[in-house]
This record gives C-alpha cells, sequence and structure tokens, in this order.
C-alpha cells in the first residue's frame, strides 16, 4: 500500500469538510492529521488511501480534491430558506449528508433523463397552492389528480403494500421518492423542490405509515414550490416568519387530511372511545399512523394535550425496519427500481460507462453485476 503523498489544496478539504457539515474535532476522531492537512502553511498532505477514505466520509468525488479551487456548487442551505438559521444549522451530520446525496441522486435524474422528465404528468406543475387554501379543498384535489379512491387506499393488503403503491402513484406523476436508512429518528424525511425533478427521501428506519405520512408532508411543500423537512419535533415552527409558518402547518394538517378525511374519520370513529386501541384501530384501516389518529382525537377535543404528547412520544421512539437484510435488495428499495432500471438502460446503450454507472448507483464497479441480477429477479 503506497504511503506516499498527494499535494492536494488544503482548501478543498476544507471545502468537503465543512460542506458535509462535519466538524474539525469530529473529523478529527477518524482523520488525526487533518488539521495539518488543512493548514495551507503546512506541506503535509493525505496519501491517496486517506483521500478515498475522505471522499467516502465527506461525500465527494475523489476528483474533487484534484480541482485548483472548491467547486461553485451552491449550499444545500440556499434549498431551505424558510428554515429558521437556528433550526438548519442544528441538523445532524448525517442527515446533512442524507440531504446532499438526495441532491446529488436530483442532478443524476437531470443527467440520466436529459433533463426531460418521463412522467406523462407532472404535479407539481399542474398544481399549485396558495398559503390560504382550504387543506380540505386541496386534499381533494389532490387525490382527484393522483387518481387513488379512498376505497382502494383501504383495500391495500398491509402498510408496506400501501407504501409502495403510494411511492409507484407520485413516481407517475413525476416526483422521484428515495429512501435511507437516517440513524436520526427525529427526522422522518424530506423534500428537495425542482421545477422538472421534485425529490422526497424518506427515512427507512421508522415505521411504514410514519413514511406514508412524510411522502404526503412533503408532497404538500412541493405543491407549496418549497423544500422541506419533516421531524417529528414540531417545537421549531412558532419560529418561522409568516408565510413559512403556515406551510408548515398546512403540510401537517394536508397529509392527515388526505389519509384521513374528516367524514370518513367520523363514520369511522361512530362513537367509539378516543383510546390507544381505536387508534389503533382506524390507522390499521386507513394505512396511517396511530399518531395522526390521535392528533384528530386531539383537534376534536376527545383527548388532552398530555394524552397526545404520551402517546406520541412512546410511538416516535418504535422503530421501523430500517437496518440489515441483503445489501442487494435494499440498495435497490432504497434507490427504487425506475431509477435503477434507467441506470443500467443507459449503460446498455453505450451511454454511460460502468465507472459513471458505479457512481449513479453509490455503490463499487465489482457490485454491478450482482446487483443487476438482484434487479433482474424482480427483488423488492
Amino acid at each position: 500500500m503506497s504511503r506516499e503523498q498527494i499535494p492536494v489544496t488544503a482548501r478543498l478539504i476544507t471545502w468537503a469538510r465543512e460542506r458535509a457539515g462535519i466538524s474539525i474535532e469530529e473529523a478529527s476522531k477518524t482523520f488525526k492529521k487533518i488539521e495539518a492537512w488543512e493548514d495551507i502553511e503546512n506541506d503535509i498532505f493525505p496519501t491517496y488511501v486517506q483521500l478515498e477514505q475522505l471522499s467516502e466520509r465527506f461525500k465527494v468525488p475523489i476528483a474533487v480534491f484534484f480541482f485548483p479551487e472548491p467547486p461553485a456548487v451552491p449550499p444545500i442551505r440556499e434549498s431551505f430558506r424558510t428554515l429558521p438559521d437556528q433550526q438548519f444549522d442544528g441538523i445532524p451530520s448525517q442527515v446533512r449528508l442524507l440531504l446532499r446525496k438526495a441532491k446529488a441522486l436530483q442532478l443524476n435524474l437531470v443527467e440520466l433523463n436529459q433533463g426531460t422528465n418521463p412522467a406523462d404528468r407532472l404535479i407539481s406543475h399542474d398544481l399549485g397552492f396558495p398559503t390560504n387554501v382550504e387543506v380540505t379543498e386541496m386534499a381533494e384535489q389532490v387525490r382527484a389528480y393522483l387518481g387513488v379512491s379512498l376505497e382502494q387506499q383501504c383495500a391495500w393488503q398491509d402498510d408496506d403494500t400501501a407504501l409502495a403503491n403510494w411511492r409507484d402513484t407520485l413516481g407517475e406523476v413525476g416526483i422521484s421518492v428515495f429512501k435511507d436508512a437516517f440513524r436520526v429518528p427525529e427526522y422522518s424525511g424530506f423534500c428537495l423542490y425542482d421545477d422538472v425533478f421534485p425529490v422526497i427521501y424518506a427515512n427507512n428506519s421508522v415505521a411504514k405509515t410514519r413514511q406514508i405520512f412524510t411522502l404526503f408532508h412533503e408532497l404538500a411543500h412541493l405543491l407549496f414550490h418549497t423544500s422541506g423537512i419533516d421531524t417529528f419535533e414540531d417545537s421549531y415552527i412558532p419560529d418561522l416568519a409568516n408565510d413559512a409558518r403556515r406551510i408548515e402547518i398546512l403540510c401537517n394538517r394536508f397529509s392527515a387530511q388526505f389519509l384521513i378525511p374528516d367524514e370518513a374519520f367520523e363514520n369511522t370513529l361512530q362513537g367509539k372511545p378516543a383510546s390507544e386501541e381505536t387508534a389503533a384501530e382506524i390507522a390499521a384501516h386507513f394505512h396511517v399512523s396511530r399518531e395522526v389518529v390521535f392528533r384528530k382525537f386531539l383537534d376534536r377535543g376527545l383527548i388532552e394535550q398530555a394524552a397526545y404528547t404520551e402517546a406520541a412520544t412512546e410511538w416516535a421512539a418504535q422503530r421501523g425496519g430500517g437496518g440489515g437484510g441483503n445489501w442487494y435488495n435494499t440498495k435497490i428499495a432504497y434507490l427504487g427500481r425506475d431509477y435503477i432500471g434507467l441506470a443500467f438502460k443507459q449503460f446498455h446503450s453505450n451511454r454511460i460507462d460502468e465507472t459513471q454507472l458505479a457512481e449513479y448507483l453509490d455503490t463499487k464497479p465489482r457490485n454491478l453485476a450482482v446487483l443487476e441480477e438482484y434487479f433482474a429477479r424482480g427483488s423488492v
């Protein structure tokens, strides 16, 4: 193994680290000499193997370290103008890495599709709502556009089927849904708005029903033409500016109203007690989280705030099936069959080479053949 130092520009290492949202103290736990590497007065540089490790840790292509200057890439912060600085600055480094990963996937979609979204309809073009919209009307319009009736939703076999169907439905109207294990349970997901390639990113480590809620919370953000983040903790909402605060409240209300319309909720409740058992029963019927049902109880004055908070906190701590399992199946589940199929199609059409294919699929070239075998079997 070569221990030859590679002379790279110190500013590029600093840029990559800061873009990843990682402090120098945190980075030093893995890279003992990083302070020296970032010191422009030093002639101490990483080896190529260490550059590979930096590339993996900071989620940037290794070629970036050989640029003369940091690339002019807009900071991910600009995508979340509605979030106050304090809230954005508090986002953990792991989630910031996923924000950048999502942005890279969004750019990949542009390249792989030559700038044109392949969907027959683009919901973010065809629908848009002002911040004074009546949430019931908004939910009805979106359901009509998606073409999925409430009866179809309730007839799905289980929560896994419901999540898969909603993901496919959003893909058909131009929204790409990716997943990952956030390893930060307080964050359920986020979206990145774009005129042509809007993206939703869901935390696969939370319950499937919570992921479903996140899909529609983020869909609402996209229909307001904003990026957004879905968290279990809403205490930051009062700190938002007027329109931003209203949008965040509307996104929560829209998701709940879309998944369980008020009239259907009342018909299903039919005088049953506002208990955890009733919440579980109604949640299973509509393929939603118990928290959504308890929120409806709270809004109707059927339970106290303390009861809602206690139950919601308990349920939030119950994780879904985010980790483990077969690596190839997990990769297919996270990226989605549409995206992986598109990348392989471009490769077999000789539009991209093997190295580019591996970059698009965020894997090593040696894994591509087996990944394609799993993909061809129809896994996940």
